[in-house]
């Protein structure tokens, strides 16, 4: 091994380059999902078939994070970081190829496979990103909780803005021009990071056995439990429930109708995810937790999460009492950028506690097996999102959204003082 691969990279430097590639991916995830999402509500898709088109993103996000940490810490963090960039201009290229002319079960089976690899890429993406932070970030003064609250928040900040370029590429280009566009200028990003990219970062060991991928540390497990319903409390109603329901009230019917809800869907889809992301970035200071303990962490981990299970509950009456109309609408979109607001700092605070508790020699292990959870919880509520809107409606979307809410609270209570 040559001196260069064993000195440790410029911290800063690596940082920059590692989150400009997660910027880069979580752009294209972003605008995809709207792209396909609205696209195929657009054909006539039912809630439930347009949860199938995600399950398998969501499956192979729980298969990837399982098995990325070994990966990882076997290969070495840069392998997997452009393994994931190549795989998502791979999925980009197939789903390109998809054929209007196939049949509806034909193309749930397709788009469901190509969700699949983008679900591999994007999962491959987030654990090396987040696993370089642990490794580059200053070990004093609060530094950690800053620059994972930074790493999240702007990549949150970033997907909101790749909503709305899918919502409005497909206004404007159409499916099959906007996919073809994202995969080309991922193909040149990629290309930038492989020439940028620092020398230095852990290349990995043939002494990792992919038995140590299970942790036994108890607050690692149990953080992991929390973090996948809250994460199943946000894709309950996030990934099907509200767009179905906005597009139901916004638009007329008419293509040109179909066009302004498009656009306005994407909208408060991408502010929804750009406040989060900013309020994620913001998180040490709004608990003005900078430089506070990590049990002092748990208790406000306990305490915020105790808030966000209120909010849905509220939502649940409103949409029971108001039926449609425009207040509801209203009360919807100002309710849930609440929701948006506490559910950024809680998922800061996972962030943060996941690195807090594993050590560098875990790391990749510990934080793969804690986004397989994240990835548990996104598949949980992507299928009762379709299942639940289409039995009954958006009210049981939230109380679903509550339910789960109430459970990451009872999960993050059995945490620890370390």
């Amino acid at each position: 091994m040559t001196n260069a691969q064993t000195q440790k990279p410029d911290g800063l430097a690596a940082y920059i380059t590692v989150t400009a590639a997660y910027w880069a991916f979580m752009l294209t995830d972003g605008a995809l999902r709207m792209l396909v999402l609205l696209h195929f509500n657009g054909l006539g898709f039912s809630p439930i078939q347009l949860a199938y088109l995600f399950l398998l993103y969501e499956v192979m996000g729980i298969v990837t994070n399982l098995s990325a940490g070994w990966i990882a810490a076997r290969f070495g963090l840069t392998s997997t970081l452009y393994a994931g960039l190549t795989i998502q201009i791979a999925a980009l290229i197939a789903l390109a190829q998809l054929d209007p002319v196939w049949g509806v079960t034909a193309s749930v089976i397709f788009v469901m496979c190509v969700q699949g690899a983008s679900g591999v890429a994007k999962d491959l993406s987030k654990m090396s990103s987040k696993s370089a932070v642990k490794l580059l970030a200053p070990k004093e003064g609060g530094e950690l909780f800053r620059w994972v609250a930074l790493l999240t928040g702007s990549k949150n900040a970033v997907k909101g803005c790749g909503f709305f370029l899918g919502a409005a590429l497909l206004a404007l280009w159409g499916f099959q021009a906007s996919v073809w566009g994202m995969a080309t200028i991922l193909a040149v990003i990629l290309a930038g990071v492989v020439t940028f990219m620092p020398s230095g970062l852990p290349q990995g060991s043939k002494k990792a056995k992919f038995s140590q991928v299970f942790s036994k540390d108890p607050n690692v497990n149990r953080l992991s439990l929390a973090r996948m319903f809250l994460f199943g409390a946000r894709d309950v109603w996030f990934v099907v429930g509200i767009p179905v329901y906005f597009n139901a009230v916004l638009s007329d019917g008419t293509a040109e109708g179909r066009r302004e809800a498009f656009f306005m869907i994407g909208i408060f889809m991408a502010v929804w995810i750009i406040l989060y992301g900013a309020v994620q970035g913001n998180a040490p200071r709004i608990l003005k937790a900078a430089n506070a303990s990590t049990d002092e962490v748990v208790g406000k981990a306990i305490n915020w999460v105790g808030y966000l299970t209120l909010i849905p509950l509220a939502l649940t009456a409103a949409v029971l009492m108001l039926d449609t109309s425009a207040m509801l609408t209203a009360i919807l979109i100002v309710g849930l950028l609440v929701f948006g607001f506490v559910f950024a700092v809680n998922s800061s605070v996972h962030s943060y506690l996941i690195l807090a508790f594993t050590s560098d020699e875990r790391v990749t292990m510990d934080v793969g097996f804690y986004y397989m959870s994240n990835a548990a919880g996104r598949l949980l509520g992507t299928l009762l999102s379709g299942l639940s809107y289409q039995i009954g409606g958006l009210w049981l979307c939230l109380l679903t959204a509550s339910v789960m809410s109430a459970l990451s609270w009872w999960a993050a209570k059995r945490l620890r003082a370390v």
